[in-house]
């Protein structure tokens, strides 16, 4: 089980980055995918998360209209493309696999996890 996040680094606020999640067929086959994030001295939060056709997104509030997630079946890849970025989205970024076909909100809902790639934004 393998699930790899990466694209993070230091933006600007109002800036762009987008975080890639690569995952082994095996990981990818039929589960939708998660991103969360986690701050310092914060619990962990749902982001975003996509079905495994790619028919279903949700977004927390405090995303919505900024970041988009998308996916590449073919490739086991899954994508969070974050615009407009803010200090507050200063996190550590975790793509996760759901159990099921279908995403959810709650990190029990998940399986497998990756290893996280930081997120900087400077004011």
């Amino acid at each position: 089980v393998q699930l790899q996040a990466s694209g993070g680094g230091l933006a600007q606020a109002g800036g762009s980055l987008r975080l890639s999640c690569a995952a082994s067929k095996r990981t990818f086959s039929n589960n939708a995918v998660g991103w969360f994030r986690q701050a310092p001295e914060k619990e962990r939060e749902f982001v975003a998360s996509i079905s495994w056709s790619s028919s279903i997104t949700s977004y927390a509030d405090s995303v919505k209209g900024r970041f988009t997630i998308s996916r590449d079946n073919a490739k086991n890849m899954v994508f969070l493309q974050m615009n407009s970025l803010k200090p507050e989205d200063t996190a550590v970024y975790y793509c996760a696999a759901a159990r099921s076909s279908f995403g959810a909100r709650m990190t029990s809902a998940y399986q497998y996890w990756g290893q996280g790639t930081q997120v900087t934004v400077s004011s």
